[in-house]
């Protein structure tokens, strides 16, 4: 299982402004990448999914987050990953 920080640094490797699902601002949880129009990081969606959550699950338990954010969040990470 990734532990919380782990998760995080995944998080801060990738260059997330290209993202359009996604946002920062230094007034929002202290300035970590959530989901656009949330309070919710997006470190929360790789934790759970490493914990065993399905996307299902996660946009379940994080009201707030859709389906289609998730989704394109994790294809966004693949594609960035994949360069790197």
């Amino acid at each position: 299982m990734l532990k919380p920080y782990l998760a995080r640094i995944l998080v801060s490797m990738i260059d997330w402004s290209s993202c359009p699902v996604v946002e920062r601002s230094p007034e929002k949880m202290s300035g970590a990448w959530v989901f656009r129009g949330t309070r919710i990081p997006v470190s929360a969606l790789f934790e759970n999914l490493e914990g065993g959550a399905c996307v299902d699950e996660f946009v379940e338990w994080f009201p707030g987050a859709t389906k289609e954010q998730a989704e394109a969040v994790l294809e966004h990470a693949n594609r960035s990953l994949a360069v790197a």
